[in-house]
């Protein structure tokens, strides 16, 4: 066997760089060029080198030079903007629906809670045990609130909600189903349009969280006929940490849902400062304070190169990425007991891969040491995540070695 062959080689990994039609972005990213190995872009993505240059000129022409001015000549309309933007590039969804603001948790709030609200008849919420903290809590505190009950669902620990389990949780009493598109722990790709169905048939609307799917995983929320959305920007939209989050709500439900963080930008007409709070009838409903300008910034820069890439080439990329960290945990890692925990089929495994032995804690502190950044979630699970845009073959290769060192190490 000749080192094209080996999997492990550099040659191979270089053979595979070299086909890569979207090798010549990764220099646009900081960093990218070092040695150090990049494995969480799925929780924290790398800046764009002209985001740095983007934010410098919003402080000296933008900021600096119109000063309050930016407000009346482009600032309001900012988070509708990057909305459609959005929807456009990565959503699949028509202008009009999308919105920037707030953070994750606080969207996931705000929509449930007017979804709940908007079946008032109906006492339950189906969600599923594995889903991302944030979710659960949200939907917890509501059901405190709302005296709803909460319908669980159980999931294989290297998967995620099926359509199956849905259409066995949901019936004449739910109001919600809240579902994650990507499993964080696992990577499962859910079944939106076919779960949404079922969710519809039974008379209940459907919130999904986009997290770890914009960016990585395409979307068509108007071609799902999905109710609402959520996501985060730090991920795969590469927004840097702490900015703000994205929602949806589709057009049908414009002017019927009402929001409960009830603010004055979110009022029918901004600078009436009326002494009672009339809604907006469009998106603009669903913000609520000042839009954090700054923060979106770099999630325009981004937008603008996944336009230019195309989220299926994206995807593409996403999936030959995380079918070789599969491969290479096959010939490196399983000998040494570690356990592939995501799906092998890639047409149901998002942009990571979750990688399961009773030492992956300390393994990750170890890389962390060694400038190979993993990150680590319960129980016992590494997790690779690869974002498409700026992580090459060969920066997997040496991760995937460095991992093997340190777990026969151990």
């Amino acid at each position: 066997m000749g080192p094209m062959d080996d999997l492990t080689s550099p040659e191979h990994a270089a053979a595979l760089d070299a086909g890569d039609a979207l090798a010549g972005h990764r220099d646009r990213f900081v960093g990218a060029e070092t040695p150090l190995v990049y494995f969480d872009g799925n929780s924290l993505g790398r800046p764009l080198r002209s985001t740095a240059e983007r934010l410098g000129r919003f402080v000296t022409q933008e900021w600096g030079g119109r000063l309050i001015r930016g407000w009346d000549e482009q600032w309001m309309s900012q988070p509708f903007r990057l909305g459609d933007a959005l929807g456009r590039t990565v959503l699949g969804a028509a202008p009009g629906q999308a919105f920037i603001g707030d953070s994750t948790t606080v969207l996931l709030y705000k929509l449930a809670r007017a979804a709940v609200a908007a079946r008032p008849e109906r006492r339950e919420v189906v969600l599923d045990r594995d889903n991302f903290p944030t979710d659960r809590f949200v939907l917890e505190g509501i059901a405190r609130e709302c005296d709803l009950t909460l319908r669980w669902i159980d999931v294989e620990p290297d998967a995620g909600a099926t359509t199956e389990q849905v259409a066995a949780a949901v019936g004449p009493d739910t109001a919600l189903v809240l579902l994650s598109h990507v499993a964080y722990r696992s990577a499962w790709i859910a079944d939106v349009p076919a779960i949404t169905r079922v969710a519809h048939e039974a008379g209940a609307l459907v919130l999904w969280d986009l997290s770890h799917s914009a960016g990585s995983v395409p979307v068509r929320l108007d071609d799902w006929e999905v109710d609402l959305a959520v996501g985060c920007t730090y991920k795969y939209l590469n927004g840097g940490p702490g900015s703000p989050a994205f929602g949806y709500v589709a057009d049908r439900h414009l002017g019927v849902l009402a929001q409960p963080v009830q603010g004055w930008m979110g009022a029918a007409d901004v600078f009436a400062m009326g002494p009672t709070y009339e809604p907006a009838p469009d998106v603009r409903r669903f913000l609520s304070g000042t839009p954090p300008i700054v923060g979106m910034l770099a999630v325009e820069e981004m937008l603008a190169l996944l336009e230019e890439a195309g989220m299926d080439a994206v995807r593409a990329k996403s999936v030959a990425l995380t079918d070789y960290a599969v491969a290479l945990a096959d010939r490196l890692l399983a000998p040494l007991g570690v356990c592939v925990v995501s799906p092998r089929d890639s047409s149901l495994r998002g942009g990571h891969v979750t990688l399961q032995h009773p030492r992956m804690r300390q393994v990750t502190a170890e890389l962390w040491e060694a400038d190979v950044i993993p990150d680590y979630r319960d129980p016992d699970g590494l997790r690779v995540g690869l974002s498409p845009l700026s992580t090459s073959f060969d920066e997997v290769r040496r991760g995937m070695v460095a991992l093997r060192d340190r777990v026969a190490a151990g």
